[in-house]
């Protein structure tokens, strides 16, 4: 994830690797999907696990009510959005894996009931 504000500007050499892997996974994703990898040259110097288990671990996200959301139905929807890539909140907006966001008031933002 990276946050972007005042204090902290965007690190392009960070964004450009962050860039560049993510390009990769795109490409490997794309022969996967048409059947066409891993290749035994892409398993060869892949590192080897032993003992190895499926887990889960936390990733940033983005909580809130959405409006206008592409996959929700009503306006307020609760929602927990997919891992969040980018945050600036100067400027209103964030970048999940899946889309860009319009940020309104934070929650830290609203004033208590």
């Amino acid at each position: 994830m990276f946050l972007i504000n005042k204090v902290r500007p965007l690190n392009r050499a960070a964004a450009t690797l962050e860039i560049e892997r993510l390009q990769r996974l795109a490409i490997d994703l794309t022969s996967i999907r048409d059947g066409c990898g891993p290749t035994e040259a892409d398993l060869a110097d892949a590192p080897f696990l032993v003992g190895w288990s499926r887990e889960r671990r936390p990733a940033y996200c983005l909580v809130g009510h959405a409006f206008g959301h592409p996959r929700l139905t009503g306006a307020g929807q609760p929602i927990m959005t997919s891992d969040l890539w980018v945050l600036n909140e100067e400027q209103g907006w964030a970048r999940t894996i899946s889309r860009w966001y319009r940020l309104g008031q934070a929650a830290s933002d609203t004033p208590a009931s």
